[in-house]
């Protein structure tokens, strides 16, 4: 999904955000979105290891 944006979008994503939330919150946003990311990642590898937990112990 995100690998057709390109170079040109990129920038202008970069510009509407500068636009709408201004230079001084837009530290704040990129740490809150890297904050969400993580978690989420980190909730996705642990059902992806439980899953793999509940099929070895049905195959017993």
């Amino acid at each position: 999904m995100l690998s057709n944006i390109g170079v040109p979008g990129l920038i202008l994503i970069v510009i509407l955000a500068l636009i709408v939330f201004g230079p001084s919150k837009l530290p704040e946003v990129g740490r809150a979105f890297g904050t969400t990311l993580r978690e989420f990642k980190s909730s996705a590898k642990d059902l992806m290891s439980d899953d793999k937990e509940e099929k070895k112990e049905q195959s017993k």
